[in-house]
């Protein structure tokens, strides 16, 4: 759940099970799952111990992605390859914008993403983008 892309396998297992053995969970558990997957699948997953398959995962918003047990390397490889052909002052900011999400309002989250859109404005990374995408063509990006 700290994890910001998941990616499972069809035979992967999720659960909260430590109601099982009399104990709350810990983790981030009680907080963290509430925000991936909403109050009402948090609550039965920590109340009823039970686990949920990778399938239920991915239909309540835990996981972002399942594949074949042989594929996830691969998948997971795919994805960072993709992430990674971008400009990392704006990575960095993407992650800090949507865990900023979590932890304030709406409109606090809105001003914090408008003076990152705006301070973007000044990377040479987005000069480069900008020119790449109106030419058609690839970006160069020099901050990778």
């Amino acid at each position: 759940m700290m994890c910001d892309i998941v990616i499972a396998s069809t035979d992967a297992v999720f659960g909260q099970p430590e109601i099982k053995p009399g104990i709350v969970p810990g983790a981030g558990g009680t907080q963290r799952l509430p925000r991936a997957v909403g109050k009402s699948n948090a609550m039965l997953a920590c109340l009823t111990g039970e686990s949920v398959t990778a399938q239920e995962a991915l239909n309540t918003g835990l996981v972002s992605k399942v594949v074949q047990p042989d594929e996830l390397i691969d998948a997971a490889m795919l994805i960072a390859a993709q992430v990674s052909k971008h400009s990392l002052p704006v990575i960095v900011a993407i992650k800090e914008a949507v865990n900023r999400a979590f932890e304030s309002s709406l409109s606090e989250g809105l001003l914090f993403e408008r003076r990152l859109f705006h301070a973007g404005f000044s990377l040479a990374d987005q000069k480069e983008g900008m020119a790449a995408f109106l030419e058609r063509r690839p970006a160069k990006f020099v901050n990778r």
